[in-house]
C-alpha cells in the first residue's frame, strides 16, 4: 500500500495529536486531513493531470508489479500493488514519469510536482489486502467528494464497474 502527495501538500497537524499514535492512525489522521485538500497545489484536480497519473498507474502493471487498486485524490495518491520489482524502483518510474509529464502540461517545467516522501506499508494477509483495497477505493466517497465508490472518475472501483464478467459453469470473472 503506498501513497503520495503533491508536493507542498502536506496537512500540518499540530505534534501534540500525533506524539503517541501508532503509524497507522496517524497516517489515517494525516490522510483525513489532505481528504479535506486545504494545503497546497491541487494539481490532480485538472483531468489532463488525473489522466497522466492513472496512465502512469496502469502501465506500470505490465510488468513491475499487479494492480490490486488506486485511486486519485485532488492533492494525494494511493495504490495497491503486489510488487514484481523492488518498490523503490517502482516508485522511480510511477512518480518520476507523472511529474515530468504534469509538469510538462501544467507548463511548471523543473519545478518540484510530488513530495520526496512517500508513505508505504506492507500488507500482510488476505484480509488485511481486501481492508486496504477498500479503505482506497472508498476514499472519495469518505471525502464527501461522491456518494458511491463507482461515481468517482479515478479510481479503480469505476474501473471494475465499467469493466465485462464472463460467466462460466461456476465462478465469474473479470475478462
Amino acid at each position: 500500500f503506498i501513497t503520495w502527495r503533491l508536493a507542498s501538500s502536506q496537512p500540518r497537524i499540530p505534534q501534540i495529536l500525533t506524539a503517541d499514535l501508532p503509524e497507522g492512525k496517524r497516517f489515517a489522521l494525516l490522510d483525513q486531513e489532505a481528504d479535506r485538500a486545504t494545503a497546497g497545489p491541487l494539481w490532480l484536480t485538472d483531468p489532463r493531470v488525473a489522466q497522466v497519473v492513472k496512465d502512469r498507474i496502469t502501465e506500470g502493471a505490465v510488468d513491475l508489479y499487479e494492480l490490486a487498486a488506486w485511486v486519485i485524490m485532488a492533492n494525494h495518491v494511493h495504490i495497491v500493488i503486489l510488487p514484481r520489482r523492488p518498490v523503490g524502483r517502482i516508485l522511480q518510474t510511477i512518480k518520476g514519469a507523472t511529474a515530468r509529464d504534469a509538469n510538462k502540461i501544467l507548463e511548471r517545467i523543473g519545478q518540484a510536482f510530488r513530495a520526496i516522501e512517500s508513505y508505504d506499508h506492507w500488507i500482510r494477509s488476505k484480509d488485511e489486502l481486501n481492508r486496504v483495497i477498500r479503505y482506497v477505493e472508498r476514499n472519495p466517497v469518505k471525502a464527501g467528494l461522491v456518494d458511491s465508490i463507482e461515481q468517482w472518475q479515478w479510481s479503480s472501483a469505476r474501473l471494475k464497474e465499467q469493466t465485462e464478467v464472463c460467466v462460466t459453469s461456476e465462478t465469474p470473472r473479470p475478462v
